[in-house]
């Protein structure tokens, strides 16, 4: 049976767009060339924008699920400042939790499945999988970084900006706060989110790429002390992050969706509110078959991520503004909790947040 919507990648962005797809009635077929449980190396926290989101895909997350997020705390070596996430949800998960939940979900609504598939051709009216021809009306990139439904689809090559790595793994300890904590050290980051009541996720963020957790720990001995003795109940996997876009997402019948049109820094921890965010904009644009709408929606919903993405990256970058900042933060814990209600703030405000962005750091800048 033809497809309207072909949806090319399995993971949590390409599942939120097909589910999406189904909740406006469009029949869907997803495909991707690995196969369940997929995994992906990420800091696994969940901010109240995507819980939102979930909840509008008919994902409801509570503490039986992930362990609920109170706030953020930043630190280094000299400055500490916490604040809390304001009337808002947010957990922390495993992804390969996540992934279930969705697939589940978008087996309930009646979505199609091709896994262990790869595509290899686009055309106006369907594409190549599996050197068989599978009739569509529209295709959906979300299949990440390397995208080829964008290479495909000359919807040209993605403007990066630079990339790190990332290395992720769990620990069988109680998390001893109910915070994200994010540790700054010598142009390395360290974030710690509680995945349930009995595990933390330890992640890392480097230029390095052969810097490792073990040796790493060495910049964050309060991390390391908290962990103690505890086991690790995963191996330590890695992954780049980048933070970039491609020059378009959307080109006659293809749009992207997720990493595969815009990607922020992991340190960020806005991927999976972007990705779902753009998989409810982009199922209304083609149940309304104006891709056009689309790529305004795309570009409202981005430009607070992106703005932020750029100040947590230039805190890295430079270390003399990175202890200034925190000083800062430590000084007006204020300023801080404003910092946070606008990384976690609703999409309506996207626009007045990000001249909130623009004016805070001005404020930290001359302080």
């Amino acid at each position: 049976m033809q497809a309207d919507v072909l949806v090319v990648g399995g993971g949590p962005a390409g599942l939120a767009t097909a589910i999406a797809a189904r909740l406006q009635n469009l029949r869907v077929t997803l495909t991707d060339f690995g196969k369940p449980p997929i995994d992906k190396p990420c800091g696994e926290g969940l901010l109240p924008e995507a819980v939102s989101a979930l909840s509008r895909l008919g994902i409801e997350l509570d503490s039986n699920l992930g362990f609920p997020l109170a706030g953020f705390r930043f630190s280094d070596q000299e400055s500490s400042v916490n604040a809390t996430i304001p009337k808002r949800r947010a957990f922390g998960l495993r992804r390969t939790l996540l992934q279930q939940l969705l697939i589940d979900r978008a087996s309930e609504l009646g979505v199609s499945f091709l896994w262990g598939a790869k595509i290899s051709g686009l055309c106006v009216d369907g594409a190549r999988v599996n050197d068989d021809f599978l009739p569509c009306k529209w295709i959906v990139g979300a299949d990440g970084q390397h995208s080829s439904v964008r290479r495909l689809a000359g919807l040209g090559a993605r403007q990066y900006r630079d990339s790190r790595f990332g290395f992720r793994r769990h620990y069988a300890i109680a998390p001893w706060s109910d915070l994200v904590e994010v540790h700054w050290g010598r142009k390395l980051q360290m974030v710690v989110t509680p995945t349930s009541a009995r595990e933390i996720c330890v992640s890392l963020f480097s230029s390095d790429s052969r810097v490792r957790l073990g040796r790493a720990f060495e910049q964050f001995p309060e991390v390391a002390a908290r962990l103690g003795g505890a086991e690790p109940v995963s191996e330590e996997a890695g992954a780049v992050t980048s933070f970039g876009r491609a020059a378009r997402v959307a080109r006659g019948n293809v749009a992207l969706v997720g990493d595969a049109g815009c990607a922020v820094d992991a340190v960020a921890g806005q991927g999976l509110s972007l990705a779902f965010r753009q998989s409810l904009a982009l199922a209304k644009a083609l149940a309304r078959e104006d891709l056009a709408f689309y790529e305004s929606e795309h570009s409202e919903i981005i430009r607070t991520p992106v703005r932020m993405t750029k100040l947590l990256r230039l805190m890295n970058a430079n270390s003399t503004l990175r202890r200034k900042v925190l000083r800062f933060f430590a000084a007006r814990p204020e300023r801080f909790a404003e910092m946070i209600s606008v990384h976690t703030g609703r999409s309506s405000g996207d626009v007045l947040n990000s001249a909130r962005i623009v004016d805070l750091g001005w404020r930290v800048l001359w302080a």
